[in-house]
């Protein structure tokens, strides 16, 4: 029985990739197993649940509306062993093992790195591996421990702990300002170099939304950032990827009285009946941080 069983769950992992992939061709070569072999275990499936599961001709696969359903099935499978292979790997009461984190690439590079580094100094036996993208993971079938998301509505299938709130802000350099004068309402931005990252050449204030242009425009906004440092031009980033550069003199903010209303961040972690000690020590150690000054 516990081999029949077993085989059974190993087939629907094998439709789950097909499924994934919606070609027989291309989930065998990432099973590394035999086209034949893969089609004949689904077969089998199929007779086995007396289910249509996938629909086949000679250029295509699609999924049947029980073939979709079984897909959530699978897809709450994986959530559940992952659960239990997180509880086996991890250390319930020590602070030790590895993080795995998702956040945004100017969070990472803003907050959190120095974050991690200064939780690493405190616990050494802790390492970290971060996918800083915009992507929007799904923590338990992804195998996240944490992710830092930028929004004001929270997933509420998640423990969501607000840590910051923040907002885009104008800002350039003193020589800048110095030489070319600082604007005092939006609409005289178009008198100004204003560097823009790509997909946002708009900018949006409390009084409208005004089209910027200047010499550079660019998808990383460090590169923006160190230009407007080097009296290059305005720039529009969050206020925490900036604040230090703010703190130190080398750039000052302008038009603050017209800035919308902004985000927040939130540290965003699985609801797990008992959580590991990394995991809960590793957030607490972020709000303590965040919330008091060094």
């Amino acid at each position: 029985m516990y081999s029949r069983e077993h085989k059974k769950i190993e087939r629907l992992f094998l439709f789950g990739e097909v499924a994934n992939q919606l070609s027989f061709t291309k989930a065998a070569k990432t099973l590394g197993m035999s086209k034949g072999y893969l089609s004949a275990q689904i077969k089998q499936l199929e007779q086995e649940l007396a289910l249509p599961l996938l629909v086949r001709s000679t250029r295509s696969v699609r999924l049947t509306a029980s073939g979709r359903d079984i897909v959530r099935q699978i897809a709450s499978m994986r959530r559940s062993l992952l659960s239990v292979e997180r509880y086996a790997r991890d250390d319930q009461s020590e602070v030790t093992g590895r993080l795995r984190i998702t956040a945004p690439i100017q969070f990472t590079n803003g907050v959190l790195i120095e974050l991690c580094k200064q939780f690493n100094q405190r616990y050494p036996k802790i390492s970290f591996e971060i996918d800083s993208s915009y992507t929007n993971y799904d923590l338990m079938a992804d195998d996240f421990d944490l992710a830092f998301r930028a929004t004001n509505q929270p997933p509420k299938n998640l423990i969501a702990k607000k840590i910051m709130s923040y907002r885009h802000i104008c800002c350039a350099s003193p020589t800048y300002l110095a030489e070319f004068g600082r604007p005092t309402t939006p609409e005289e931005l178009i008198q100004y170099q204003c560097l823009p990252s790509l997909d946002h050449t708009i900018w949006q204030f409390s009084t409208g939304n005004i089209t910027v242009k200047g010499w550079l425009s660019a998808n990383d906004n460090s590169v923006l950032k160190q230009q407007g440092i080097d009296g290059l031009g305005i720039v529009r980033l969050p206020s925490y990827y900036v604040e230090k550069a703010i703190n130190n003199k080398l750039l000052i903010p302008i038009l603050t009285d017209f800035e919308l209303r902004g985000q927040s961040i939130y540290l965003l972690q699985p609801q797990l009946i008992r959580p590991a000690q990394k995991v809960v020590t590793f957030s607490q150690f972020v709000q303590q941080k965040i919330a008091l000054p060094d």
